[in-house]
């Protein structure tokens, strides 16, 4: 959609059309929602201003990208939104030539931006692109940024940051000064001022330099972009990041001054949308809706794995002080935001800081507490460093609650929580255990609560698999326990959600089978593997994780050190690839990993 020739007036239709599009839309598909409404205008006014076949367009997280999707030959297609084989709620390159780069993770815009300004130095193009990058206040917590904006503000490569600000405010008499004094030192007059002023006092000595320099100072002050000037980068702000003239205008300055700058724009989460205006969390990522009164359209009658967690660690924090947890500014999806309400000293948001999160907790349980660091699976791998280094190393009691596990559906490549067991199974010292029920859970954490070194248990988005197997018994290092057993030559081994998935595949089968909770993948109960290896030869195993490094490698590499070469083993998890979004069940039967398939692959094995 080409919108350089249309009006502001034009432009303000177009903002309202775009809204109702992802409305209707996200009601009906789940998706982000308060964030994209709030960054309409500034999209609108970045694709008026540059040109996204060109200039590398850099969304942070990027979940707030719907607006772009729409403006760039999507509109048609927005419909299928995060519905599987439909476009991605998230950057895509693959999807579409004007999204630059694959985004999902937060905090890692101005570093591309910074690598873009480079490789467009390199060639020759400064005079024809510019990297424009859009991040959120949010992502503004972590390290990552001010890691890119160091390297920015000492190397000066013309780049044009917008800073979302949907959540901080400025009084009002100091917010009307500081927009005036903002948008006068930014703008023309000011920077020619400045330069001239330079040269001139250039004749006058070090004594000139320090007034001059000194005012300056003074007017910054009484900015909010002070540090960001610091740093060495121009700071305009802040900008109603609702008045398209306002945020065009701005834009177009920016984008003039071959420099780094920072454009500070404060919106409204939801805006457009009264019920989720101004409001936080419950509007960031929603399920289906009704649009009139925002109330979801998808119940479960089966209580989630996440909520299992906040019960057990309830629990366990009301008998015992020393227990205390963390996440990186994920409260509610984790299920911590109800410890964090009624322990606000022992359970903490840490901001968008995994490496912080990991390190902090090392430390509280190098003085005697027992920390719980709770994160998903998918964003641990930001702290893996610290796990090792800061955790593991020291042997110390922090256990890595690891929610969403597995497929989590339509977010796609950068959140399916896949790779945890193969990348922790690899550390000294770390042990890896996943809870299969509700009951399995409060035992799962009661060990958790009490064991005295690095751990990991898994567990997944929504609910369990449901069985009628026997009930789980306490849980106890390296022993797993034998749910179902038989004459059979087949035994099923399952992993966490995984025992469920073996229980459901049995089902399809005529033959009577023999079915192991493993509980331990890290150590393994070798007695009991020893055992069962001499009355079982074919073994599949069942998890939700990758194959490469994960469960059935584990049992692998134990069958081959204890010389045992008569087992057929086939492994049901993951294969070495990144999984695309969509419906879970779509997308576990593209990969022929619903139960009815896999009975198959098991009968076709036979």
């Amino acid at each position: 959609m080409n919108i350089k020739s249309k009006s502001i007036e034009e432009l303000e239709t177009l903002c309202g059309e775009i809204r109702e599009e992802i409305l209707r839309v996200v009601s009906k598909n789940g998706g982000h929602l308060s964030s994209t409404l709030g960054a309409t205008e500034l999209i609108v006014a970045m694709h008026k201003v540059f040109d996204s076949k060109k200039d590398p367009f850099i969304f942070d997280v990027s979940h707030q990208s719907y607006a772009h999707k729409l403006l760039t030959d999507r509109w048609d297609e927005f419909g299928t939104l995060r519905q599987f084989n439909g476009i991605c709620g998230y950057t895509k390159p693959s999807e579409s030539e004007d999204d630059y780069f694959v985004a999902g993770h937060s905090s890692t815009s101005i570093s591309l931006g910074v690598g873009a300004a480079k490789a467009i130095a390199l060639k020759g193009e400064t005079d024809s692109r510019i990297p424009v990058v859009m991040i959120g206040d949010g992502s503004m917590t972590a390290g990552m940024v001010y890691e890119a904006l160091n390297e920015l503000g000492d190397r000066k490569y013309p780049m044009v940051i917008i800073l979302n600000d949907n959540e901080m405010s400025i009084a009002k008499p100091i917010g009307a000064l500081s927009r005036m004094l903002s948008s006068a030192m930014a703008g023309s007059f000011y920077q020619k001022f400045k330069k001239h002023t330079e040269s001139f006092v250039d004749n006058f000595g070090e004594g000139a330099h320090y007034i001059a320099k000194r005012m300056e100072e003074g007017l910054k002050l009484i900015t909010p972009g002070i540090m960001f000037e610091e740093m060495g980068i121009n700071y305009i702000g802040p900008v109603d990041g609702h008045n398209l003239k306002s945020l065009c205008e701005t834009l177009e300055l920016a984008k003039s001054l071959d420099k780094p700058v920072i454009v500070h724009c404060q919106t409204i989460k939801g805006k457009g949308y009264e019920i989720a205006e101004g409001k936080e969390e419950k509007w960031h990522g929603v399920g289906p809706f009704e649009l009139s009164d925002g109330h979801s359209l998808k119940k479960s009658s089966f209580k989630s794995a996440t909520q299992i967690f906040t019960e057990a660690l309830m629990h366990l924090a009301k008998n015992n002080e020393k227990i205390v947890g963390a996440t990186a500014a994920m409260p509610s999806g984790t299920g911590l935001s109800e410890l964090m309400e009624m322990y606000p000293d022992r359970f903490w948001d840490v901001a968008i800081a995994e490496q912080h999160a990991v390190t902090s907790m090392s430390a509280l349980a190098k003085e005697g507490f027992k920390p719980f660091c709770t994160l998903y699976s998918t964003f641990l791998q930001r702290g893996y460093d610290q796990v090792i280094h800061d955790t593991c190393i020291m042997d110390l009691p922090v256990v890595f609650a690891l929610d969403r596990a597995g497929i989590v559906g339509e977010d796609g490549e950068t959140h399916q929580g896949v790779f945890d067991i193969s990348f922790l199974r690899a550390i000294p010292n770390m042990t890896l255990f996943a809870p299969r029920d509700e009951k399995s859970f409060h035992q799962a954490m009661a060990f958790a609560s009490e064991y005295q070194h690095p751990c990991s248990l898994r567990y997944p988005r929504g609910s369990f698999k449901e069985t009628d197997l026997i009930e789980s018994i306490p849980f106890e290092l390296a022993k797993s326990q034998l749910l179902h057993s038989t004459d059979s030559d087949i035994l099923f081994i399952g992993y966490g959600n995984g025992v469920g998935r073996a229980y459901e595949s049995a089902k399809f089968l005529e033959e009577d089978i023999s079915i192991l909770d493993l509980r331990f993948v890290k150590p393994l109960d070798e007695n009991m593997l020893k055992n069962l290896a001499t009355k079982h030869k074919k073994w599949f195993v069942f998890s939700d994780s990758s194959k490469a490094g994960g469960v059935g490698s584990a049992i692998l590499e134990f069958l081959a050190k204890e010389k045992i070469l008569d087992i057929e083993l086939t492994s049901f998890e993951y294969e070495d690839e990144f999984i695309t979004h969509g419906n879970t069940k779509l997308v576990e039967e593209s990969l022929g990993l619903l139960p009815s398939q896999l009975a198959a692959k098991v009968k076709e094995s036979l």
